[in-house]
């Protein structure tokens, strides 16, 4: 018998309760998000640029084809090879086979969440091969067998402590024989332990934040150079992508770096921004014999047809769930897959499906700050509410759930009811609750009221409350 998964609700919960993830999910308000404002603030022409940036990817995705053709035209050109992946499953078969004729035993990665997304190093594991995340972040949570609970900063749910427990675990076999005692030495430990990987490698494989069609280049930002050494190093250098990351030129990448590293880090830019465009040269003093791209559709087809394309303009900052109330209550284990926060309550249920994420469009308060913040000016709110009603059409909503919103539905329908009904249940809330002024039990409330009290009516619905300010101005 399957095992029984987890629900949002029960991840959640278990998210809430973990002291040591609330204490590093509160930090993010001081970290990314004040530096974030600040480098708004600094920026007098942001949000022109966000327009800009808005266009780009607009334009880029109206002609799509294109610019995919044109983006492989250019890596042929100079001597790459392009592979076109349909889902996850095909994406992950091609990068195995060019592992294969490459004699892989080892492989390095640089930070790739389209990797993630396809579950690429199980599939290589499968194989037989050694597979080594690169990035810092992402070394941490592949030795602990998780995975990132942050799309910028994937261990933002360990503790110094944690990770200092976790690299004397592991590295004792490296020579560590001693916990580390800072944060500098167990960066120092990943140093080390990493520098020999980088030149034992066969294969090295990145991801890819843009591709640029007029050049056939594609471009990595890291602030560890990680990603210099994994493309460089290895005999052959393997970029996944999906193929919403193309952009027609290199003015329109700048455009989108000078976006992605304010809204991501606070930062104007990164500290390593890298342009890699074919295999080795002669005359080059290193790089890659062989220079791969595989472009990966994976849903994202199905996303250009029709109401959600907006999300396909993702530049993956992080943004959105930096500022979400859900995401800074619950981090991002609780999403249960590769995105969360508010963009991966969109694209999970587009990429993975509804079954696997029936619950995210309703992990969200509508506030709308997602959007407030977003780089691209995705229309989130608006999508997680469309979300919800293809969920309802598809009948994934049942049960009590159902019957309540149906309920209340066909209430909201009959206005002159509604308010009477209102008013009623007002009056008696209000006589019934005003001597406290809260009520700490209600029936069909219990999931507010195990948690708060709920303040009680003061004897007046609001319609009657606004209808008595208008008549006094």
């Amino acid at each position: 018998m399957t095992a029984h998964a987890p629900s949002f609700h029960e991840r959640a919960s278990h998210a809430l309760a973990d002291a040591n993830l609330q204490r590093s999910i509160a930090g993010l308000k001081g970290g990314f998000v004040a530096a974030r404002a600040r480098a708004v603030a600094a920026l007098p022409e942001f949000q022109a640029m966000r327009e800009a940036g808005a266009a780009i990817k607009d334009h880029t995705l109206e002609n799509l084809d294109y610019y995919l053709e044109r983006y492989e035209a250019e890596v042929l050109k100079r001597g790459g090879h392009v592979h076109w992946a349909t889902d996850a499953a095909d994406a992950c078969r091609i990068v195995r086979e060019i592992c294969a004729r490459a004699g892989a035993k080892i492989v390095t990665k640089g930070k790739s969440m389209v990797s993630e997304e396809i579950g690429l190093n199980e599939a290589l594991e499968a194989d037989g091969i050694e597979v080594i995340e690169t990035d810092a972040g992402e070394y941490i949570v592949q030795l602990a067998k998780e995975t990132p609970s942050h799309i910028v900063m994937p261990t933002i749910h360990k503790t110094t402590g944690q990770i200092t427990d976790l690299f004397h675990e592991h590295h004792r076999r490296y020579g560590f024989a001693e916990p580390a005692q800072d944060a500098a030495e167990l960066i120092g430990q990943v140093r080390s332990v990493l520098r020999a990987k980088f030149f034992a490698a066969d294969v090295g494989i990145t991801g890819a934040n843009f591709l640029i069609a007029e050049t056939g280049s594609n471009v990595i930002v890291t602030n560890e150079g990680n990603g210099d050494l994994t493309s460089t190093l290895a005999r052959v250098h393997i970029v996944t992508a999906g193929i919403e990351k193309v952009v027609p030129t290199l003015n329109d990448a700048a455009v989108l770096l000078r976006l992605l590293a304010r809204s991501a880090l606070g930062m104007d830019v990164t500290s390593y921004v890298t342009y890699a465009t074919g295999p080795r040269r002669p005359g080059d003093l290193d790089g890659p014999e062989e220079y791969h791209v595989v472009l990966i559709d994976n849903g994202r087809t199905k996303m250009l047809e029709g109401a959600y394309r907006p999300m396909l303009r993702c530049i993956r900052c992080a943004a959105c769930m930096n500022h979400c109330p859900v995401y800074m209550s619950v981090g991002g284990h609780a999403y249960g897959w590769v995105y969360p926060g508010p963009m991966g309550a969109v694209l999970t249920p587009m990429i993975a499906g509804h079954e696997k994420a029936q619950e995210l469009p309703h992990a969200c308060t509508l506030n709308g700050r997602c959007q407030q913040v977003c780089p691209v000016k995705i229309p989130l709110p608006d999508m997680l509410r469309r979300l919800r009603h293809d969920q309802w059409e598809a009948g994934f909503i049942r049960g009590a759930a159902r019957w309540g919103i149906s309920a209340w539905a066909w209430l909201a329908s009959r206005p002159r009811l509604y308010h009477a009904l209102t008013r009623m249940m007002v009056a008696v809330a209000g006589l019934t609750g005003r001597s406290r002024g809260r009520f700490r039990h209600l029936p069909l409330a219990s999931g507010w009221t195990q948690g708060r009290d709920m303040p009680a009516p003061q004897g007046e619905t609001f319609h009657v409350a606004w209808a008595k300010s208008k008549r006094r101005r």
